[in-house]
């Protein structure tokens, strides 16, 4: 199995709606940040990646795209790796992107702000990078957000790649994939309030509140 399309947009730009909407149009299974939690074991490789050493074939043997962190933090040299892939940038008003994290992935009381140890602190710094320290900063991200497209825009030739802004639906996407649109709604998974309601729900349950804290919520 090869990697079909490789997603750049971050997290919280409708990345767990796309995963099911990837599996609905084919194009699973679908690597998200749940595929991690799913497999943490799996930590080590995108570590390993970071200091310079990746595998990706071993990392996506048994998917056919990716979406969402930690796939997001090594876009371009993914993308390079399977040159064959069309690359889906997700994408939404930046300002309303960061108000998302900050309820969400990027909560000031969250373990991607916490200095956790072992593997799962090596994990996050190796996704995070230069983000880290400034998770809370609404002009640096938001700055890094829109840089991100830009840099995403410059890199991937235009006929490879496709800008989606969360909640248009199938039309452009499956035009880009050379697929029929489904006969079915969009899906629209994980809503900031479901999301929070299952984050409290974990609570006093580590690895179960990772899981839930990762989910990568829509709205």
């Amino acid at each position: 199995m090869t990697l079909r399309v490789v997603g750049t947009g971050l997290g919280r730009t409708g990345t767990k709606s796309m995963q099911t909407a990837l599996s609905m149009l084919g194009f699973g299974p679908c690597h998200h940040m749940v595929e991690v939690f799913a497999h943490p074991e799996s930590m080590q490789l995108w570590v390993d990646a970071r200091e310079g050493r990746p595998n990706w074939d071993l990392i996506f043997r048994d998917y056919q795209s990716v979406v969402d962190y930690p796939g997001a933090a090594f876009w371009r040299e993914i993308a390079d790796h399977y040159p064959d892939a069309k690359v889906l940038h997700t994408v939404r008003d930046p300002d309303q992107w960061f108000d998302s994290t900050q309820a969400t992935i990027f909560a000031p009381d969250g373990p991607t702000r916490q200095r956790a140890e072992g593997l799962p602190g090596r994990f996050f710094s190796a996704i995070l990078g230069p983000l880290r320290p400034h998770l809370g900063d609404r002009a640096w991200m938001t700055d890094f957000f829109r840089r991100h497209t830009e840099a995403v825009k410059a890199a991937i030739a235009p006929d490879r790649l496709l800008i989606y802004e969360v909640g248009e639906g199938w039309d452009r996407l499956c035009a880009f994939l050379g697929v029929p649109v489904p006969d079915a709604p969009y899906p629209s998974e994980n809503t900031r309030a479901q999301f929070i309601a299952r984050v409290q729900a974990a609570q006093g349950d580590p690895r179960r509140l990772a899981e839930q804290i990762n989910k990568g919520a829509d709205s």
